[in-house]
């Protein structure tokens, strides 16, 4: 009746790979329809073997781009089949084809190669942007189940985006916040979640039956996700519609009428859709209700686990199995996760039932399903997980770490697979913390590397987007890498196939001599490309490589050390890394215990109360037991050690090592000291710090830290740039006055009206001196005018005075970092967000963000109250991690605003920029400290430990020298004159 297209996705290319047409009663090909690309140039056809068809047609072409393409057609009955694409994708065209002419689905294998390049994310967002609304939620969906919820969350989001576009159909409103709430739970989002849920509501059609079944099994997992079984149960009590089959369509459908009605019914009611497709295999209403109601009893069957009620919940699974099977026999494969997670649930009850070997076998049941329907996918990393986990608990740990080993590896290329395996893998690093040998801590560094935050994670996904789209060298070079390792890994099959054949034919021997001597060729190529690309920052940030434990020691000189800390569910790690050794050991202390210290060291340093800030008398009791939990089990170590690199996790992100307390001497003698009349409690003299004798670095990931100390210095020529001290909304005409129309997670207007003093910026310039410093503030300082400037790269050291914002504006809202700017006027919205700064063009051998709330939470209660839990993830994986794309190697950024009191701030930061080439920052910093740490005015720890080194304390401050700059101005003046 009528014909008919299709696009092939794939997940990481960005647009549609390739296209199948059935056209009725035509003569021509699609081109002729104005369907087929015109800049295509093709060969002869000639007849190419497909196998259950016969009189294919093959054309190789090479299209506008001079990629090679494949086009397939074949005369079927009074249709024209046509299955064309990029070549690299010909297993998936024949496999097209074959379900064309059959109509319906068929078998085979696709042996198209997928890459990790960067964040699959990125490629997600890409092509969600390209497809249409169907095809982006379909894709979505795939890819939760897959359990890829980075991946997912990109298609969700873009459709909500659509929305908001008025680009999308509205009907779907409501489905799509839902998902999207889905994603930012899965995540572990929760008041994100929970503000896409409502939003979800307010648009939802209460009177929608599917809609209502799948609104409330969304609702329980989002439940199941915060642990609250009870509040799943709740959920699924919710009373829903019935399901009541539409009437009228088959016969509306026989008088070739379709109207807006009928075509959104179409949608979802599959009777009809089979009618119209000749037998298709589409779920009728009933049918789908049917299986939405199976989830229903597979989650209530959760939370019943999680009550330990095992016996109802083995009810309610079994419910689930006879739900399954009574929608078409069992034969639905979009449903068979459903049948592999029971299988889990069941494996888990069985297992805490000390039946290891029934656990077992229910797991390998679920395998089973997930590899043969969702191959190389973090769902299977999972299960694979859980029978490590099974092993490991049993007494076969000897198998266990092998398995846990290889686990690791697959989780660097298969997308979201450490967000899967971040919840399993407490079992192996429990085992290599108790074996603690050389071995072990080998083990330990690679699998801690893989065990990327949420946050990283996003931040990435961001960033991988920004240089997916790009148009410069990087982002070129991006692409080819993606394209290359797509070729490579599709040789190595094609290899792997050609040497399994025990007798080959004379043909097969030289396909594989070929196919050697290409993969060799491209080995060779990729090898060159990514060394090309390591030189831009931009990659470099991105990349999730692991680096070996002797890597980072060959980076280590003797009298420094490495301290990374690892937080796996509520359970905490440490190895401190040396030149010569290495030790792994676990905390006495949950990731709780950590949050809850963490914040009680925070608020007696600065605290936010009535919007103004309170310091209270520093807490060295506890900054000491702090000390105590993470350096204890290696404190003979920290007194050798001179430059100490600090990677943070979890709650320790929000703070400042060198606050920390070495001794509980310096406990005794202060409390000592308050018992005298008329105590100073703000006297903290002669405590011993960490940071008072030794440099501190606050690294990202071992990686970066390797990467940022083997980096050349900067090459500008000119040594400062100020910017700062925005102009309050009131003064700028074309600046929003009120909060009239503003969206409800916009920052409230009044921030723009406290802008931070320039003073710092101006102190900076002088004492740096050098050529052509400058200073930009108020109106010059506006998101606009920055991405507008294309000498930025020209300057070594950059420095912003402004508030940072990494923080929720207020519960439900989502955190997005940034920097305060003045309103410019086009296109702004008063904000330099982390992809804006990613975008642009540094050559900074430092950038200073003097700005409250940059290297953690400005309060530990600001971040409670917002709904973020690790405070200072989006500081530290977003705006630092920003700037290091950009081109700065290394950031130093503020814990809360350095005060002004005593002249702190002019103490701290005037050594800092003395002898900024020669002397490390660290040590110019450790200086300066010592100077306010040493006095009883300026003893706290409010004044002196605000600033964070992220990137290698053990550098200077920039890399020209003075002679360098004279050269530089010497030569403008030579320049100006001849003008």
């Amino acid at each position: 009746m009528f014909d008919r297209a299709y696009d092939i996705v794939c997940r990481d290319a960005a647009t549609p790979v390739a296209r199948l047409y059935a056209l009725k009663g035509r003569a021509g090909e699609p081109e002729d329809a104005g369907l087929r690309d015109k800049n295509l140039s093709c060969a002869r056809p000639e007849e190419a073997p497909i196998p259950d068809l016969r009189g294919v047609g093959k054309a190789e072409c090479r299209n506008g781009a001079g990629l090679n393409y494949t086009i397939y057609t074949l005369r079927h009955g009074d249709e024209l089949l046509s299955a064309e694409g990029l070549s690299a994708y010909d297993s998936a065209l024949q496999i097209g084809l074959r379900a064309l002419a059959a109509d319906r689905a068929v078998g085979g294998e696709i042996s198209v190669a997928t890459t990790n390049a960067g964040d699959p994310a990125a490629f997600a967002r890409v092509q969600a942007a390209s497809l249409d609304p169907g095809q982006a939620l379909a894709a979505g969906y795939g890819r939760n189940v897959e359990g890829s919820y980075a991946e997912a969350s990109e298609f969700f989001e873009a459709l909500v985006g659509r929305v908001r576009t008025k680009n999308a159909e509205t009907s779907k409103t409501a489905e799509y916040y839902a998902n999207a709430a889905m994603q930012q739970s899965n995540l572990g989002n929760m008041a994100e979640a929970d503000r896409l849920f409502a939003e979800a509501s307010k648009v939802a059609d209460g009177s929608d039956p599917l809609f209502g079944r799948l609104f409330r099994n969304l609702k329980a997992t989002h439940k199941l996700n915060k642990r609250d079984a009870d509040g799943a149960i709740a959920a699924l009590d919710t009373a829903v519609p019935a399901i009541a089959e539409a009437a009228g369509l088959s016969s509306r459908l026989a008088e070739g009428f379709i109207d807006k009605k009928l075509s959104q019914r179409l949608q979802i009611d599959d009777d009809a859709m089979t009618r119209l497709g000749g037998g298709a295999t589409y779920l009728s209403e009933a049918e789908r209700g049917t299986l939405l109601d199976a989830q229903s009893h597979y989650l209530r069957g959760v939370a019943l686990r999680l009550k330990h009620e095992r016996d109802a919940a083995r009810s309610e699974f079994a419910k689930v199995l006879a739900d399954y099977s009574s929608v078409r026999g069992g034969a639905v494969r979009s449903m068979h996760w459903m049948v592999a997670s029971v299988s889990i649930e069941l494996a888990q009850m069985a297992e805490a039932e000390g039946k290891g070997g029934v656990a077992e076998n229910h797991l390998r049941d679920a395998l089973r399903i997930y590899e043969a329907d969702y191959p190389e996918s973090a769902t299977v990393l999972a299960v694979k997980a859980r029978l490590a986990g099974l092993q490991a608990k049993h007494g076969a740990m000897n198998d266990a770490i092998p398995a846990y080993r290889q686990l690791v590896r697959d989780a660097a290329r298969i997308p979201g697979g450490s967000e899967a395996l971040r919840a399993l893998i407490k079992p192996y690093f429990d085992a290599l913390a108790a074996k603690g040998d050389v071995q072990s801590a080998r083990d330990f560094f690679v699998a801690s590397q893989a065990m990327v935050r949420p946050g990283v994670a996003q931040t990435q996904a961001v960033f991988a987007r920004e240089l997916s789209g790009g148009s410069d060298e990087a982002s070129s070079l991006f692409r080819q890498s993606i394209s290359l390792s797509r070729d490579i890994v599709v040789t190595d099959v094609e290899i792997a196939r050609l040497g399994a054949i025990e007798s080959r034919t004379p043909q097969e021997d030289q396909a594989l001599v070929a196919a050697q001597a290409h993969r060799q060729q491209a080995g060779a190529d990729q090898t060159a490309l990514l060394a090309r690309l390591a030189a831009f920052p931009k990659f470099r940030i991105m990349t999730n490589s692991a680096l070996e434990l002797e890597g980072m020691q060959a980076e280590l000189k003797p009298d420094e050390g490495y301290y990374k800390l690892l937080i796996v569910d509520e359970a905490a790690y440490g190895i401190l890394v040396r030149r010569d050794s290495a030790r792994i050991f676990k905390l006495r202390a949950t990731r709780t215990d950590l949050e809850k210290l963490t914040n009680t060291i925070r608020d007696s340093i600065v605290i936010e109360e009535s919007n103004q800030l309170t310091t209270n008398p520093f807490d060295l009791s506890a900054s000491h037991k702090m000390y105590d939990l993470l350096f204890g089990a290696v404190a003979g170590e920290i007194p050798s050690i001179r430059h100490l690199v600090f990677e943070p996790d979890g709650p320790l992100l929000k703070l400042p090592a060198n606050v920390l307390v070495m001794d509980q001497a310096s406990v005794d003698a202060y409390a000592a000291r308050q018992k005298v009349k008329n105590p100073d409690e703000f006297d903290f003299t002669g405590t011993a710090w960490l940071g008072r004798d030794r440099l501190i670095s606050t690294a990202v990931s071992a990686q970066s830290f390797v990467d940022v100390r083997s980096l050349p210095a900067s090459r500008a020529k000119r040594h400062y740039l100020g910017m700062g001290q925005n102009m309050p909304t009131a003064q700028l005409e074309w600046a929003p006055h009120s909060e009239e129309g503003r969206d409800a997670c916009d920052w409230t207007l009044s921030l723009w009206n406290k802008p931070i003093s320039s003073a710092e910026l101006k102190l900076a310039s002088q004492l740096l001196g050098g050529f052509g410093n400058e200073v930009v503030t108020e109106e010059g300082f506006s998101d606009t005018a920055l991405r507008e400037r294309d000498d930025l790269k020209d300057f070594r050291i950059i420095q912003f005075a402004t508030h940072g914002l990494v923080t929720a504006p207020r519960p439900g809202c989502p955190a997005r970092p940034a920097l305060v700017t003045s309103y410019g006027k086009r296109q702004s919205d008063g904000l330099l967000s982390f992809k804006e700064i990613f975008d642009l063009r540094l050559d900074a051998d430092t950038v200073i963000l003097s700005a409250c709330d940059t290297a953690g939470a400005a309060t530990a209660a600001a971040t409670r109250e917002a709904g973020i839990g690790t405070g200072g993830n989006f500081a530290l994986d977003g705006l630092v991690r920003a700037f290091v794309g950009a081109g700065a190697r290394s950031v130093i950024a503020s814990h809360w605003p350095v005060p002004d009191d005593y002249d702190a701030t002019k103490k701290l930061m005037s050594l800092i920029y003395e002898d900024s080439s020669t002397r490390p920052i660290g040590e110019s910093m450790r200086l300066s400290q010592n100077r306010l740490m040493d006095d009883p005015l300026t003893s706290h720890p409010y004044y002196w430990a605000a600033f964070a080194i992220v990137g290698d304390a053990a550098k200077p401050l920039s890399g020209g020298t003075a002679n360098q700059f004279a050269g530089a101005e010497s030569a403008a003046n030579e320049k100006e004159a001849r003008q």
